[in-house]
């Protein structure tokens, strides 16, 4: 009966400003928040009533709040139908837990929506209640029915929080954790995109269907975040291709004609995956800076001789531009050939751009017996 005493005045003056269609003050001390993270594509928001450990009257309810002020276990609220209901976990209207993709809490499945979040209390463990009901007023209408998940946790200590927050206190490329702090205590959660390769993968397919798709620049993009995560390769081609012949928007240049090149390698159709390659490292697009990267690639995959020929290349084309003596250096090294790999690491050595670059190739020169 005490929270119906402190809730029902304040539900009767915030719903009568509603009715009246008025904006003003809200009573109990109480204003409405949220907070909003994401997880990479995925949209998680908490809005809620805030409440302060000092009551409308000024008094002190530190040491009231856990057990007295907010009931552990369910507990009949005094109003609405009058069954065992757990707390609203915040003040006035629905707490409301908006997810905008399917997401897994502490493991368990909760699909995208809007959910009514209420809290079950307990001195040393919690439940989380996910009710498929958003728009009622508190938990005084809960239906145990409408449960689309309930999770447990641990509460936990926390620095004193005058006013109910809700955070997001850790964040992941593919997991956050929410975390409800209010006067000396904490509730947290961890949230994971079950898939969050998946995820992007369906939003890029959706973005191809608009602005991004009328560029060759968006379908490369697409094409190479196949490659990046290592899967999806048939449909990356499918990019890859759409990003160099698509009609009005496709670009045959180098860096479209690599990543096909690239895709094609990953689905081991080698021999067009080569005569791609070799497209996009003689189309007058390439510079001598992405022929000397792709060069480095083949040295990390020990194809010494594939990455030697790529440098002879660069060499061929664009002569003493930086950073070819930088790929020389490195081929010839790595083919046993120190004199030659002495000769033009000294003349990258003379080239070198910045300090960073001229700090690596004076080791450089070191390591192949060219003095300090």
């Amino acid at each position: 009966m005490r929270l119906l005493a402190l809730a029902l005045p304040c539900l009767l003056t915030t719903a009568l400003s509603a009715q009246v269609g008025l904006t003003l003050p809200r009573s109990g001390n109480t204003q409405r928040s949220a907070v909003t993270q994401f997880i990479g594509p995925v949209k998680v928001s908490i809005e809620y009533g805030s409440p302060a450990v000092h009551g409308p009257d000024g008094a002190d309810r530190r040491g009231q709040i856990w057990g007295k002020l907010v009931p552990y276990g369910l507990t009949d609220l005094g109003f609405g139908h009058r069954k065992p209901s757990p707390w609203r976990a915040g003040a006035d209207e629905n707490t409301v837990f908006e997810t905008s993709h399917n997401v897994l809490i502490e493991g368990k499945p909760l699909a995208a929506g809007r959910y009514g979040l209420h809290m079950i209390a307990g001195p040393d463990e919690w439940t989380l209640v996910f009710s498929r009901n958003s728009t009622s007023w508190g938990s005084f209408f809960y239906e145990e029915s409408e449960d689309a998940l309930r999770v447990t946790t641990k509460p936990s200590k926390h620095d004193y929080r005058e006013w109910l927050t809700y955070e997001f206190t850790s964040r992941k490329p593919a997991e956050a954790t929410a975390e409800m702090q209010w006067e000396d205590l904490a509730v947290g959660w961890k949230i994971a995109a079950p898939d969050i390769d998946e995820v992007y993968l369906s939003k890029l397919r959706e973005e191809l269907r608009n602005t991004a798709g009328f560029t060759h620049l968006g379908w490369n993009a697409a094409a190479q975040y196949c490659l990046q995560i290592g899967k999806n390769y048939e449909e990356g081609l499918a990019w890859a291709e759409a990003a160099v012949s698509k009609p009005f928007v496709g670009r045959a240049e180098f860096s479209t004609l690599s990543t096909k090149a690239q895709l094609l390698e990953r689905l081991g159709r080698d021999s067009e995956a080569k005569e791609a390659m070799r497209a996009a490292l003689n189309h007058p697009s390439a510079r001598p800076v992405e022929i000397h990267q792709y060069g480095r690639q083949l040295l990390a995959a020990k194809r010494v001789a594939e990455a030697m020929e790529v440098f002879q290349l660069n060499a061929k084309r664009n002569g003493d531009e930086w950073p070819v003596h930088v790929g020389l250096a490195r081929g010839y090294a790595a083919t046993g050939d120190k004199a030659k790999a002495l000769e033009h690491a000294r003349k990258a050595l003379a080239q070198a751009p910045d300090e960073v670059n001229r700090k690596n190739l004076q080791n450089m020169v070191k390591e192949f017996g060219g003095g300090s």
